[in-house]
C-alpha cells in the first residue's frame, strides 16, 4: 500500500499514526510510505523488527519536507505514490490530500477505463436498510447526463462486486419524487439513466430524495453530482459520529474508492483521524485482495483495466 504521507489536514503526524496502526493490526500488510523521510522513521521506530520489515519509506522528492506545506510540495506526494502503482511497486494508493489533486495524478498516472471521462469517488454509506453506495462525493461538482449515465453504470458494478448485491437499484438524487422537479440536470438524466444497460442486472429505480439515502429502501446506490454527494457525506457522517448510524454495527471506512482509474486508489478525509487512515489502508488492501477494481472494470469494459490507456 502506497501512503501519502503529506495527504490530510493534520499529516504528516495522523498519517503516521493511522499508517502505524494499519501495519500493527494486519500482519500481511506492507506499506511503502511516501513523503519526508523523518516522518517515515517515526514509524519505523515505533515497529518491532519483524514488522519493520514490512514497511519501505520512498524519500520525497527534493523540497518536499514535512514542515513544506505548499500545495505543489503536497501534490508530488500523491503523484510519487501513484506512480509506484503505476510500475508496479505498491498495489495501491491512499491519500487523504487534496481531493481534485489525487484525482487528477491518479487519472494522468493510471489512466481511465474507456468512456470513463470523469471518474467518480463513491463511497459506502450505512442505511437502515444495510448499505448504500453514494456517487460523486467529490470528484465532478458539475457533470452532464452522460457523466451521471457512467457513474451509474461504475456504482452498479461497485455494489454487485463489493456488496455481492444481486441486481442493484440505481437512484437518482434529487430534491422531489415528482415529474420535472429539480435543476436542469436532474430534469435531463432520468431518460438516459432509464436506457442504460446496468452491469450485475442493475435496474434505474427512478428519483429519490435525501431521507432514502438514510433509509436505503428504494435503492442500493445513489448518483449525484460530486457538489451534492459531498455535502450529503459529511452531513451524514456527523450526524451518524452524534447518534449513530441506522445499524449501529454497520461502520463503513471513512473513505471513497475512485473508480474508473486503472488501479486502486482510496481518498481519505482531509480532517480523517489516525483511526481513519487506518480504515483507509485497511479497506484500499481489502479491495485489492479481492480484486475488486479488476472485477469491476470487467463488468464495465470487458478488458485489463491496468492496461494503458486514457479517456477522452
Amino acid at each position: 500500500m502506497a501512503v501519502d504521507l503529506l495527504g490530510g489536514d493534520q499529516a504528516p503526524a495522523v498519517v503516521v499514526d493511522g499508517a502505524l496502526r494499519a501495519c500493527q493490526a494486519d500482519p500481511a500488510l506492507q506499506l511503502l510510505l511516501v513523503g519526508p523521510v523523518e516522518a517515515a522513521d517515526a514509524i519505523l521506530g515505533a515497529l518491532g523488527p519483524a514488522e519493520r520489515d514490512r514497511v519501505r519509506a520512498v524519500p520525497a522528492p527534493t523540497g518536499l519536507q514535512s514542515h513544506d506545506r505548499d500545495a505543489s510540495s503536497v501534490e508530488s506526494g500523491v503523484r510519487t505514490a501513484v506512480l509506484a502503482v503505476a510500475q508496479g511497486r505498491a498495489d495501491a494508493v491512499i491519500s487523504a490530500g487534496n481531493t481534485g489533486a489525487t484525482v487528477t495524478s491518479a487519472a494522468l498516472g493510471l489512466g481511465r477505463w474507456p468512456g470513463v471521462r470523469r471518474p467518480p469517488l463513491a463511497a459506502v454509506l450505512p442505511s437502515a436498510a444495510g448499505r448504500l453506495v453514494l456517487l460523486d462525493v467529490g470528484s465532478s461538482v458539475d457533470p452532464d447526463e452522460a457523466t451521471l449515465a457512467m457513474h451509474a453504470r461504475l456504482g452498479a458494478a461497485y455494489a454487485a462486486v463489493v456488496h455481492r448485491v444481486a441486481a442493484p437499484r440505481v437512484g437518482l438524487l434529487t430534491i422531489g419524487t415528482e415529474r420535472g422537479k429539480g435543476d436542469r440536470l436532474r430534469r435531463a438524466a432520468p431518460a438516459h439513466l432509464a436506457a442504460l444497460d446496468l452491469p450485475g442486472g442493475g435496474r434505474y429505480a427512478g428519483l429519490i430524495e435525501g431521507n432514502d439515502v438514510v433509509t436505503g429502501a428504494p435503492a442500493d446506490v445513489v448518483v449525484t453530482d460530486g457538489f451534492t454527494g459531498n455535502v450529503l457525506l459529511k452531513g451524514l457522517e456527523t450526524a451518524y459520529a452524534l447518534v449513530g448510524p441506522p445499524q449501529p454495527d454497520d461502520i463503513p471506512p471513512r473513505a471513497a474508492v475512485l473508480l474508473g482509474v486503472g488501479g486502486t486508489v482510496v481518498v481519505c478525509h482531509g480532517a480523517a483521524s489516525g483511526a481513519d487512515i487506518a480504515a483507509g489502508i485497511g479497506f484500499a488492501a481489502d479491495l485489492h485482495r479481492r480484486s475488486a477494481v479488476p472485477a469491476i472494470a470487467d463488468l464495465i469494459t470487458g478488458s485489463d483495466p491496468h492496461s494503458p490507456r486514457g479517456g477522452s
